[in-house]
């Protein structure tokens, strides 16, 4: 009989733990680095970016690669072809991985690289932030909704 191992979800917790350590250690790094000490409200946005990184790096490899940038652009509504893709990630690659590492992403995502991605990713941050209505609809009359009186007795 196979020697089964059933600790796949507390070495999964494991991993994300220090995954997660890992960023906030680079977090640190950026509050401390005085570099972007002039940016509004910097430990809130990098906690933000955090968990943007965390969910596009879906394979947990530390980096953003093609797929996953692929992925995420696919799901932010704003899919793009494979050269296109392929360019993101080479203006914000300095390692030529072909990947987007954390610290790349903080410096693309804090202004240091005006990128499409950047634009695409603040652009789903304020969509985000759009507050939708709660309670009752405002009856509206046809006035309301641009139809002239005179133009009303044509519709029904």
């Amino acid at each position: 009989m196979a020697n089964k191992d059933y600790q796949g979800g507390k070495a999964f917790g494991e991993l994300m733990k220090r995954r997660e350590k890992d960023l906030d250690e680079i977090n640190q790094q950026f509050l401390q680095s005085g570099t972007y000490d002039e940016v509004e409200e910097l430990e809130e946005k990098l906690l933000q970016y955090k968990a943007q990184f965390i969910r596009f790096d879906t394979d947990g490899s530390g980096d953003i690669d093609f797929m996953e940038l692929k992925y995420m652009l696919e799901k932010l509504e704003q899919p793009k072809t494979h050269l296109e893709i392929k360019k993101m990630i080479k203006t914000v690659d300095s390692t030529d991985k072909g990947t987007i590492n954390y610290p790349d992403f903080l410096i693309m995502m804090l202004g240091g690289k005006n990128s499409v991605l950047r634009m695409i990713l603040l652009f789903e941050e304020k969509r985000k932030e759009k507050p939708k209505p709660t309670g009752i609809r405002k009856k509206q009359s046809l006035a309301d909704l641009g139809i002239r009186p005179d133009m009303a007795q044509h519709l029904g």
